[in-house]
């Protein structure tokens, strides 16, 4: 029988992220699938993680317990790394979350992808790029932090970044028919496939409304589906 639903496996690095963003983590994973495996990996007896023990019981959490068996050595990205290809081979899902800010994760999540997994990022502003980029979706966990309105950014500011501008009209040009239109929900399948981008770092809940605000698109309604076309023809 096919699932109806993705399954999918969240990993916590509780040294590299804050309990108040966990809310928003589980909420914003839930419009992908259902979250199976929740774990949370750290030295439960250090005060540092004082904060996360309300949650681990409010949002059904596992605690795995790592010692800091030698100074210097992170035991906690170990466990979450020999753990992430247990359940790689051992359960049957459709997804990893992994929620760090630490690079040393680069290399499980490209493992993860080459097995067919969708890997979701999610980690601080600090966050270096290469764990960012190699996530199939990487969210800023500031934007989703309890109590914190996302701050949208205006149409200048979305035209100064780059990079999201690139993505835009390149997947425009990936996936536009014989007259330069393109089908919003292609274009958005394109860039997720091929970049990290999430439209929640930008202060916005979906692509078309990134679109809309950053008018370098003609817009057009077909059959209550959006298509859109580069301006510049």
């Amino acid at each position: 029988m096919k699932k109806e639903e993705n399954s999918i496996a969240l990993l916590i690095d509780c040294d590299n992220i804050s309990h108040n963003s966990i809310e928003g983590i589980i909420n914003e994973l839930s419009k992908y699938g259902v979250i199976n495996i929740k774990n949370a990996y750290g030295n439960w007896k250090s005060p540092k993680l004082k904060g996360w023990e309300e949650k681990l019981h409010e949002f059904a959490i596992q605690p795995i317990q790592q010692f800091d068996y030698t100074k210097g050595k992170n035991a906690t990205d170990i466990a979450m790394i020999i753990d992430a290809m247990d359940i790689l081979y051992s359960q049957n899902m459709d997804a990893f979350a992994l929620a760090t800010s630490d690079s040393d994760f680069t290399p499980i999540v490209m493992r993860l992808l080459r097995n067919g997994q969708k890997v979701y990022g999610f980690g601080e502003e600090k966050t270096p790029a290469p764990f960012i980029n190699a996530c199939s979706q990487f969210i800023k966990t500031e934007s989703l932090v309890e109590n914190v309105k996302p701050t949208k950014l205006d149409t200048k500011s979305l035209r100064k970044d780059t990079k999201l501008v690139s993505w835009l009209r390149n997947a425009t040009l990936r996936t536009m028919d014989e007259d330069g239109w393109s089908n919003l929900a292609k274009t958005g399948a394109y860039i997720s496939n091929n970049s990290s981008f999430s439209p929640v770092n930008y202060g916005y809940q979906k692509l078309g409304e990134i679109i809309k605000e950053i008018d370098l698109f003609d817009i057009e309604m077909r059959h209550k589906q959006m298509y859109i076309k580069d301006k510049r023809g």
